[in-house]
């Protein structure tokens, strides 16, 4: 099983960018997917979580401005970030919870992760 982000790049401070981050292999399910970020210097942090029946969960640094949603047939999980600020710069890494079989349990995947870079 893989996960593999995308859509990272540089944007200037007020703009927005899309990330999205797919999943592929072999497996039974996906339960929660999510979206974190690190920053240099700084510890991993929760941005947004989401179930697979579309609850979400966002940090409380978000206010808003990012919104998370899932594409379950595609085992895609997206990202728009919107009225971006140099604190934002990170890089983004996707999670998700995945069963690789009925009755097993569950492991955490992480993707490669995706710089998004916020100039002033």
């Amino acid at each position: 099983v893989q996960l593999q982000a995308s859509g990272g790049g540089l944007v200037q401070a007020g703009g927005s960018l899309r990330l999205s981050c797919a999943t592929s292999g072999s497996f039974f399910s996906i339960n929660d997917m999510g979206w974190y970020r690190q920053a240099p210097g700084n510890q991993r942090e929760l941005v947004a979580t989401i179930t697979s029946g579309g609850t979400t969960n966002y940090a409380d640094f978000v206010e808003g401005r990012f919104t998370i949603s899932r594409d379950n047939p595609k085992n895609t999980v997206y990202l728009e970030l919107n009225s971006l600020n140099p604190e934002d710069t990170a890089v983004y890494f996707c999670h998700a919870r995945i069963y690789s079989r009925f009755g097993a349990g569950g492991r955490n995947y992480w993707g490669q992760g995706t710089l998004v870079t916020v100039s002033s």
